[in-house]
């Protein structure tokens, strides 16, 4: 079994495939912390723990035994008014106004699967622990739920609460988690950006001070990933500790990291308590989102592999996430809004033959839209834009051996659509004040069931009624006004947590009401890449930036959290649309191959030679998908603090490997630029065809290679790649 409990030291042991987590049921009834680190035997672990002076006291007497205060506690739910003054994972306003909680242990039950949280994605099977909590001297109770999985490096956390009392509550705060680590030489790494510019790493010491990265937008958002790295000071790629904590959830969160006066480290998070509160009628409950917490004393690298596939394995769309992806050719930047089917046809035509197995038609197939100002919500074909209509399309791409996707983005609304002019008070805002517009569009009130039946019953009237493979689903700005006509004015605060539960129950009725359509995420690229869109989507639009220069800095922030297998990476034509860049079709295909790929672009436009190039880069993607979709990950040179990018990605029995090299400027009689593999198995001999040698996984990793970007005058920009094969 993965948890087990000591009856004469009250400690709970939960064991996964190197890891260990331990706390105990200390004697004042309080649920402390105790150990997560590497896996140890389960000896007794009270040596561990600390003390300490603090101000108050609300332990009696006869059970102090060194404590001062709560406050000197490694907690496992820390909460406010008795004596605790750090970062509450709960607060909740009882019927008197006060907001106070005392939660003492009140019984456990271990689960051999865990169970779904109602309304909300999360991580599939483990053994899961439901410790019981409830107040000293109200009816409110806490469940804390821990999942663990004996084949991998990941624990998963979350909370219930409950109003157990006959008059109503108010959570003023709803966290997932708290969790204590010994010691303050930590750094956070957060990953930040913005539109075209998603997920750069920013690593900051954690001082005597709550350190917090959040989001108010009701996304998970493009400014501040749901995941956090707590790092060792001097953990590195490969080596020292690391803690990654990624949060199952696509509206506003915060995650928090606090230096304790006791010494210690709290971390805490979860729904973002800004502008919250949760109106708890007598007997009510609240689900709070799932967060996963992934160790490894095998530095970044080995925190990010643990992470990778835990994802994989246990959250990611089961039916996708190991098979095959579409590798598709997309229309949008060689059309924008202005095509006839004539012009899609000719597109289609280009490349049939090439690899290419998917062509998705963009956005502007709908209602009046002809710009970004009318037609959204308004899922109905325009067939006089689309002469024929969209059958005449998909069966004109079918005959050509490739499969039909079309592009959606259904949370939004356009003032100027059938929809609006029917139904104003679909869209979010405050009567009386005036919209707040974004790219010309509003969004629709999801926290609504009116409104998301609507949604679903025209989307799906689409999907149903045309032979349609793939979907991908945008979502191109986030909410600004958070207020619904659905919720009297003192409820008001619910909206951004009611909100997510409209946006997963969308999901549910539209991704797994047509399992046999392949949805792809996307929000303005990779504003609302998290766990739980990953739940529904087994990839998602990593960024709209798709210069690859650019997405060696974007791909490689996102993988420290996410596998390469959801990453949507394509070549796109050049000069790049965002950037201006001019880059060579060989190095823009070997960066988009570090994902799930694809082509946007006029392939009408493409050279012969542009067109043989395709078929041998699909080619050779295909034969190196097995790796992209299950393979380890190992980060080499880190394009944020130097002139190279480079990784390899090695399969689970270290049989296959692929390194890719990348020098951003080449630079006259330059210096040698030596690459150490990294993930082989020292003891095997690898063939290495670019070489036409055999070496040994001791020497390619100990001596390393040296990329040929083509020599001194051959310019910037440049890849070189290496194959591993088992001998």
């Amino acid at each position: 079994m993965a948890i087990s409990f000591d009856r004469s030291t009250k400690t709970f042991y939960l064991d996964g495939r190197s890891i260990t987590y331990a706390f105990t049921v200390n004697s004042y009834g309080y649920a402390e912390h105790l150990y997560f680190g590497k896996k140890i035997s389960h000896d007794p672990l009270f040596f561990t723990r600390g003390g300490g002076m603090g101000d108050h006291e609300p332990l009696p007497p006869e059970v102090r035994r060194g404590y001062a205060s709560y406050d000197m506690m490694w907690t496992e739910c820390s909460f406010h008014g008795t004596g605790d003054y750090r970062e509450p994972c709960v607060l909740v306003e009882n019927a008197a106004g006060d907001r106070l909680s005392d939660l003492l242990f009140a019984g456990y039950e271990i689960l051999s699967e865990k169970p779904r949280i109602p309304g909300m994605p999360s991580s599939r099977g483990g053994e899961t622990l439901v410790l019981h909590l409830a107040d000293k001297f109200t009816a409110f109770s806490a469940d804390l739920y821990y999942t663990v999985w004996e084949d991998e490096d990941v624990i998963a956390r979350r909370a219930v609460y409950r109003n157990g009392a006959d008059t109503p509550a108010k959570l003023r705060r709803a966290y997932s988690f708290s969790l204590s680590l010994p010691g303050q030489e930590y750094d956070a790494i957060s990953f930040y950006g913005g539109w075209a510019r998603e997920r750069t790493p920013e690593r900051t010491p954690i001082g005597h001070h709550v350190y917090a990265i959040d989001s108010k937008r009701c996304s998970s958002s493009a400014s501040l990933n749901p995941f956090l790295v707590i790092a060792g000071r001097h953990t590195d790629e490969d080596r020292g500790e690391a803690i990654g904590v990624s949060l199952v959830y696509s509206s506003s969160f915060v995650l928090k990291a606090q230096g304790t006066g006791g010494g210690d480290t709290l971390l805490t998070g979860g729904v973002n308590d800004f502008d919250f509160g949760y109106h708890m009628e007598p007997g009510e409950e609240f689900y709070t989102p799932e967060v996963l917490l992934a160790y490894s004393d095998e530095g970044l690298g080995g925190m990010s592999r643990a992470m990778h596939d835990l994802l994989r394995d246990h959250l990611i769309q089961p039916r996708y996430v190991k098979s095959s992806r579409p590798l598709l050719l997309n229309n949008w930047e060689g059309t924008t809004f202005h095509f006839t089917y004539e012009k899609l046809a000719a597109i289609v035509d280009a490349v049939k033959g090439t690899g290419i197995d998917t062509f998705v038609l963009d956005d502007g197939w709908f209602g009046k839209r002809e710009d970004p100002s009318s037609g959204l919500g308004d899922w109905f074909v325009n067939e006089q834009k689309l002469e024929g209509g969209l059958d005449r399309l998909i069966e004109h791409v079918h005959g050509a051996g490739m499969k039909f996707g079309l592009w959606f983005e259904p949370e939004m609304i356009s003032e100027d659509s059938e929809i609006y002019r029917a139904h104003p008070d679909y869209a979010i805002g405050v009567p009386g004040r005036d919209h707040c517009r974004t790219r010309q569009q509003l969004m629709m009130d999801l926290t609504r069931a009116d409104v998301r039946d609507y949604i679903a019953d025209s989307v799906n009237k689409i999907l149903h009624s045309h032979q349609i493979d793939y979907v991908k689903w945008d979502y191109n700005r986030d909410v600004t006004e958070q207020y619904t006509l659905g919720l009297p004015p003192e409820r008001q605060s619910e909206f951004a947590y009611r909100f997510a539960l409209g946006v997963y129950d969308l999901f549910e009725r539209i991704v797994e009401g047509n399992p046999d359509i392949f949805f792809e995420g996307c929000a303005s690229g990779g504003a609302r890449f998290d766990p739980a869109v990953l739940a529904y989507f087994p990839q998602i639009w990593t960024s709209d930036d798709s210069d690859a220069e650019e997405r060696t800095k974007i791909q490689t922030g996102t993988s420290y959290a996410y596998p390469l297998s959801s990453m949507a990476c394509h070549l796109s034509s050049c000069p790049n649309h965002q950037t201006g860049r001019t880059e060579s079709f060989a190095t823009r295909a070997d960066i988009a191959h570090l994902g799930a790929t694809g082509y946007e672009l006029d392939s009408t436009k493409l050279t012969e030679e542009e067109i043989a190039a395709i078929r041998e880069q699909t080619a050779e993607y295909r034969e190196m998908e097995d790796l992209i979709l299950f393979g380890d990950l190992y980060r080499i040179d880190d394009p944020f603090t130097g002139n190279y990018f480079s990784e390899a990605i090695v399969s689970k029995d270290k049989s296959r490997a692929y390194l890719i090299a990348y020098r951003r400027l080449g630079g006259v009689n330059s210096e040698a630029h030596r690459v150490k593999m990294r993930g082989l198995d020292p003891k095997k001999n690898y063939f290495v065809p670019e070489l036409s040698l055999i070496l040994s996984g001791a020497t390619l990793m100990n001596v390393g290679l040296i990329p040929n970007f083509g020599g001194h005058a051959s310019g910037d920009f440049r890849t070189a790649k290496f194959h591993f094969e088992e001998k």
